[in-house]
């Protein structure tokens, strides 16, 4: 019998889950990496139920491929960072899905990326992709910082950058200010009509306008002031989180997201200073909020 398949020795599994994949990690109670599995979407807010089914599926097979069975969930400790997890009282709908367990933790996904990039202890993260927000992790206490959706918030997002983009390529097309190379470029994707576009952004989802966002980093390295503009306002915005960071006690913060490599030229040297590479990733994250002792974990500054 393997150690890992002693009753006596706890398990850990990990979980992020998000609107695109849920991704986990089982790791036994020395930290030994027993099975990784990979499966569907699991944005409790979006669709709880299906998202449900997904995380329980993933379970089994994560048990199964480390080698374990039903009788093993007695020792088993959950961590769980899910999209969608807005509140308490969704946290708590979550775990209650998971009483056949020794342990649940249920956050958000924001907040088991914090978790890893720096190792359990105290830190910022921002996350920069198609939404925008940022968390504090300070004293064992968590607290959000923008984020707030794409229609209130998500400033310094490609979701935000491409709306923008597209809304002065329609006054530019009006003439109600100059007309660039994005501008052009951009209307020309529209047959340069308003009302396609308009017609388009009707329907449009955040996802639709953050596909934009590649091409006005694009014209901004090639020289466009718009482009340049809408870039440096993202950037400042990303800078902000950064201050309300530091403000609430973060010292080391990580920059992370679809978005991050690009706007990195961008930001201001004080803020770039403040930037710190992750030393875990999210699922790493998972397993601390699960109660994992990870290799290394005690080493994070």
């Amino acid at each position: 019998m393997s150690d890992h398949q002693h009753t006596d020795v706890p398990l850990f599994l990990g979980v992020d889950g998000g609107g695109s994949h849920c991704r986990m990690r089982l790791r036994d109670g020395h930290g030994t990496l027993l099975s990784a599995v990979e499966g569907g979407r699991s944005n409790v807010y979006l669709d709880f139920e299906p998202a449900i089914e997904t995380i329980a599926l993933c379970i089994d097979q994560c048990l199964a491929a480390g080698g374990l069975g039903a009788d093993d969930r007695a020792r088993l400790h959950l961590g769980l960072g899910l999209a969608g997890v807005s509140s308490r009282a969704v946290a708590d709908r979550v775990a209650e899905r998971f009483k056949n367990v020794c342990s649940v933790t249920v956050t958000n996904d924001a907040e088991i990326a914090c978790l890893g990039a720096h190792g359990g202890k105290d830190g910022g993260l921002i996350i920069a992709g198609t939404g925008s927000a940022a968390v504090a992790r300070v004293g064992g206490l968590s607290t959000p910082v923008g984020g707030r959706g794409f229609i209130m918030g998500d400033d310094g997002s490609g979701a935000r950058l491409g709306l923008e983009a597209l809304r002065r390529a329609l006054r530019a097309h009006d003439r109600l200010e100059p007309q660039t190379t994005l501008t052009m470029s951009l209307m020309a994707a529209f047959d340069n009509d308003p009302v396609t576009l308009i017609e388009w952004g009707r329907h449009a989802k955040s996802r639709d306008f953050g596909a934009f966002a590649p091409q006005v980093f694009a014209a901004a390295l090639a020289g466009d002031p718009l482009a340049l503009s809408l870039v440096h306002t993202a950037a400042g915005a990303i800078a902000d989180l950064a201050r309300a960071l530091q403000d609430l006690g973060a010292v080391r913060i990580s920059l992370v997201g679809g978005l991050a490599p690009a706007l990195r030229p961008f930001l201001p040297s004080t803020t770039l200073s403040s930037l710190h590479e992750p030393l875990f990733d999210p699922l790493e994250g998972a397993l601390l909020l699960a109660g994992c002792p990870l290799p290394g974990a005690d080493r994070a500054p």
